[in-house]
């Protein structure tokens, strides 16, 4: 009887002790990989739990330009997208003022029954200053002259328009490719290593040569 109630203590002091170790060797386990995760700063914060949506930032980019980038907080584009924006439309304002300027004085050229030096013409008075119909080659040569800057200017103006719809597409695309890459990892680690390797080449006999490696 005794050496029963000894055995099933004995077996019961094994089980325990091995349950004690299972379970040391569990937290240990644990408190390693707690102690192996890395902590995050406040930026890898706001990326994990404050990342833009694209096709709003795209939304918003179209309904007011720039807003995307507002929107992506990469406020440091604000200059240059509002800037293409300013210089776009001043050339449009500056192209389309001298278009129309001769585009009226070609009219009033073609137009008129006797071409007169008069300065309240438009033809006379857009010529340079110091300038007369006689020192520009004539009247049929000033009027040549007024059709080619006037076609010359409405091009001009026409591809300001198309920079300016270039120049909208593209804060789009930025706003959208920003916010898709908004948590992307831009590592420090890219390094390059420059070094000898010797190695024979059968086809050129070359013993010697540098190698480059990038490593990511």
């Amino acid at each position: 009887m005794h050496k029963k109630v000894l055995t099933i203590l004995l077996l019961l002091l094994v089980r325990l002790s091995c349950f004690s170790a299972d379970n040391l060797s569990v937290e240990k386990h644990d408190y390693i990989m707690f102690e192996e995760l890395p902590e995050l700063t406040s930026r890898d914060s706001v990326r994990l739990y404050q990342k833009p949506d694209a096709m709003r930032a795209v939304w918003m980019g179209a309904i007011i330009p720039g807003y995307g980038q507002i929107y992506n907080r990469s406020y440091w584009k604000l200059p240059i997208v509002y800037g293409a924006f300013f210089g776009c439309a001043y050339a449009i304002t500056w192209t389309n003022g001298l278009y129309n300027d001769y585009k009226t004085a070609y009219r009033d050229i073609l137009t008129a029954e006797t071409v007169t030096e008069d300065p309240s013409n438009s033809y006379i008075a857009i010529l340079p200053a110091g300038y007369t119909l006689s020192s520009v080659g004539g009247a049929s040569r000033w009027q040549s002259t007024l059709q080619s800057r006037q076609n010359s200017y409405r091009r001009y103006r026409d591809i300001s328009i198309v920079a300016t719809v270039l120049v909208y597409a593209l804060s789009l695309v930025d706003a959208y490719v920003d916010a898709q890459l908004f948590d992307f990892d831009i590592t420090p680690d890219l390094t390059m290593r420059v070094q000898p390797d010797l190695r024979y080449d059968y086809l050129n006999n070359r013993t010697a040569e540098m190698r480059v490696a990038i490593a990511f």
